[in-house]
């Protein structure tokens, strides 16, 4: 995955404002939608998702050239962004909604996102719970969901949840991203 075609990846990390928020951050993202994947119902909403009763992830649905931004930075950005090695949960947000997942649309991908689970164990003490799934039907959000960060910087939640993990981000990766 080193031509400029873009290559689109959908990565579930807890909530999907977070996971969102680093990759708008990222020079070579073409796009980032927040969705949901991963579950049984045709037409899934916020409400529904966090019932915990579609099997839906919140996730991300991330377009990038990686001609400017190589896969395994995506997919290390993935494991910056959010912890990987806590089952149905990221902090606060507690159920099958908020797991680690990742959902690769072919055999390459599929590769490669083992590789970065392999990669992200060698950074963590605790096991990395990271699963991959396979790629179903993804559903793009609610309009309120799509760059929440971007648009409500001074919510509670992103002061709160959000601002460290890109301060961790900018620490890790600052080459790579815009701001």
């Amino acid at each position: 995955m080193t031509s400029s075609t873009p290559q689109t990846f959908v990565l579930a990390g807890g909530c999907f404002w977070c996971l969102d928020a680093v990759y708008r951050r990222v020079r070579g993202v073409q796009g980032v939608r927040s969705v949901y994947t991963g579950g049984h119902t045709d037409h899934p909403d916020y409400e529904s998702v966090c019932s915990g009763t579609t099997g839906h992830a919140e996730a991300v649905e991330v377009t990038f050239d990686p001609s400017v931004v190589p896969a395994d930075v995506i997919l290390d950005l993935f494991f910056t962004g959010h912890d990987p090695t806590t089952l149905n949960r990221q902090g606060y947000d507690v159920g099958t909604q908020y797991r680690s997942a990742m959902f690769p649309a072919d055999d390459e991908q599929r590769h490669l996102f083992e590789a970065a689970i392999s990669r992200a164990q060698t950074l963590f003490d605790d096991p990395v719970v990271t699963t991959i799934e396979p790629l179903g039907p993804v559903h793009e959000a609610e309009d309120f969901h799509q760059d929440f960060y971007g648009n409500q910087p001074f919510n509670g939640y992103c002061q709160v949840i959000i601002n460290p993990k890109l301060a961790k981000v900018r620490q890790h990766y600052a080459v790579w991203l815009n701001d």
